[in-house]
């Protein structure tokens, strides 16, 4: 199979001409156009591309090699369930078009073929996902604008690396080796740093989630960082170790703060920065394994955190509550989201049997045979290794809390309704899927760009399920269990308020913009002050010229001259002298 027009753009075409169609045949048409994605990146042969040219440059608008089919796979099935989902949850048609436009930049992006595509997408999914955001209104529209400024910088960055890239090497095609090294590098590090989340640069993720439409939540949890992890493959092909101890440091800060949230949704926002950590060191372990585990991760993470969203969303929908404390005993009225959810949890986790034991066992197998021990090292733990042990314990206390004050702890006041049949559909899928790759890892490993069983591929073959990787899950879930227990009467004192470093430059964003627009305006009044005096000064002086008092014939004679018909007449006189030259 040859392909004929790269996969964005049938979902282009859906968003575009869903505002305009009636709302159960509109969202058909998404779903349509989302899963005949995977299809279509699995029948293509692997090296197929699209040419063609952008702003006077030769690119590549599609090119499918092992990472973009992994990408495009997972991409076009979540989509399709995200449509359906919103659909069910009374998302409007606009609002859908909105993130199908969101999907089909994502696309756009991870088959990109060259930077130049890459970018061109990149921004185009900057915008789409803020317009999803703003659509909500209220409170989504301060985040967003957040939002909007922070992918903006960190795309301008991002273009100064490929832009770098391009006069060094004359050229924007992928070539393998990454970012032409330097400086480049370090922008394109940062740049990409914004969508990954790294520490210090993530605080939209928390602050931008939650605000928008419950179904909006579901697309967001899922395209723009793992398509920035994508991006940050294609950077640093061979890894990079600040990169992955970034990534470590994520897997242990993001799960941090998600333990101090209440808000469901900001919960689960700071452990989409968490769980993108391991995504990120696998990347910047560079190795196969490495890799692999990245992809791996993508690929799982966004079928559990995807399902996480949704739980949550149902939550919303049906209680309209979104903090934990406000919520509890849900579990005998909404069992189907009750049982959804401690499946997502379970595979966040990264507990047997389940979707993320596997990924993130390829990742820390990964850790713990690439880099020397370090200073912080524990036995045989190397501190990579160890940190992303801390975030896996971090983890487990997260969603322990999350399940216990949703769905067992105390009653919930009053009745309420299970998901409707559209959200169960979606959940059941997606939950189905997180058991299958952790039951069945083969399927998984069928997928990946690298054969992590294969010694001739990967220096050390990774094998899932030993009693040592056994023993490791259990353990981080027990160390879990019991340090809920022992922290949950003093965290429950903090009610979710701990400060991130957003509540320094948000204000700070704010009064500063602030300070400028009114800068201007009031220099600009200052100025315009100034003009209308100077105006009114010189019309006084120029309708006065001439007048006076004058000696004719022995009489004082009192004599007015207005030379503003003068001035007029030479003016005239001046105009016409010039036409006739001319």
């Amino acid at each position: 199979m040859e392909p004929i027009v790269p996969p964005f753009v049938p979902v282009l075409l859906a968003a575009l001409l869903l505002p305009f169609l009636g709302r159960r045949v509109g969202h058909a048409l998404g779903v349509l156009a989302t899963a005949a994605v995977v299809p279509y990146v699995w029948l293509v042969p692997e090296g197929a591309h699209i040419p063609a040219e952008l702003f006077g440059f030769r690119v590549v608008l599609f090119n499918l090699d092992a990472f973009s089919q992994l990408m495009g796979l997972i991409f076009g099935f979540i989509g399709a369930v995200a449509v359906l989902y919103s659909y069910a949850s009374e998302a409007d048609n606009l609002q859908t078009a909105f993130a199908l436009s969101y999907v089909g930049t994502s696309l756009g992006a991870v088959f990109g073929g060259d930077w130049l595509s890459l970018l061109f997408f990149w921004e185009l999914m900057a915008v789409t996902s803020t317009l999803l955001v703003w659509h909500y209104g209220g409170r989504a529209i301060r985040a967003g604008y957040r939002y909007a400024l922070l992918h903006g910088i960190g795309g301008t960055l991002l273009m100064g690396a490929i832009v770098w890239h391009y006069v060094a090497v004359g050229s924007f095609a992928f070539t393998g080796d990454g970012i032409v090294g330097g400086f480049p590098q370090v922008l394109a590090a940062i740049g990409i740093g914004v969508n990954v989340g790294f520490v210090g640069l993530h605080t939209w993720l928390p602050d931008t989630y939650p605000r928008p439409h419950i179904a909006a939540s579901v697309f967001l949890c899922v395209y723009t960082t793992k398509t920035g992890v994508y991006g940050m493959y294609r950077a640093f092909p061979d890894g990079e170790i600040a990169i992955a101890y970034m990534g470590g440091a994520m897997a242990v800060f993001g799960a941090t703060y998600a333990l101090f949230q209440n808000d469901m949704r900001r919960l689960l926002s700071y452990h989409i920065q968490s769980q993108v950590g391991y995504m990120v060191a696998g990347v910047g372990i560079g190795t196969a394994l490495g890799q692999a585990g990245a992809m791996a991760h993508v690929f799982n993470h966004i079928l559990y955190k995807g399902l996480l969203f949704m739980t949550a969303g149902v939550v919303i929908y049906r209680t309209g509550q979104e903090s934990l404390k406000k919520l509890g005993g849900l579990g005998r009225e909404m069992p189907v989201t009750a049982a959804a959810f401690t499946v997502a949890a379970l595979s966040i986790a990264g507990f047997p049997l389940f979707n993320g034991f596997v990924s993130k066992g390829i990742i820390i197998s990964a850790s713990h045979y690439t880099f020397e021990a370090g200073p912080l090292a524990v036995g045989d733990y190397h501190t990579l290794e160890l940190l992303l042990l801390i975030g896996g314990v971090g983890t487990f206390l997260s969603f322990i809390k999350f399940g216990y004050y949703a769905f067992l702890h105390g009653e919930y006041d009053g009745s309420v309704e299970d998901a409707n049949r559209g959200q169960t559909v979606g959940m059941v899928i997606v939950a189905a899927l997180c058991v299958f790759y952790g039951i069945f890892d083969g399927a998984l490993f069928a997928i990946l760009p690298f054969d992590v069983t294969s010694d001739a591929v990967v220096s050390h073959v990774y094998v899932t399920y030993t009693v040592a990787h056994v023993v490791e899950g259990l353990t981080l879930a027990a160390i879990g269990l019991v340090g809920f227990v022992l922290i949950k009467k003093p965290l429950s004192r903090y009610g979710g308020a701990v400060p991130d470093i957003d509540a320094i430059y948000n204000p700070a964003a704010f009064y500063g913009t602030r300070s400028v627009v009114v800068g201007v305006t009031e220099l600009y009044a200052a100025v315009d002050r100034l003009a209308v005096r100077l105006a009114d000064g010189t019309g006084r002086a120029v309708r006065t010229v001439g007048s006076g008092t004058f000696d004719v014939a022995g009489r004082q004679v009192a004599v007015h001259v207005d030379i503003r018909n003068s001035v007029l007449v030479i003016v005239v006189a001046l105009v016409v002298a010039l036409a006739v030259v001319l």
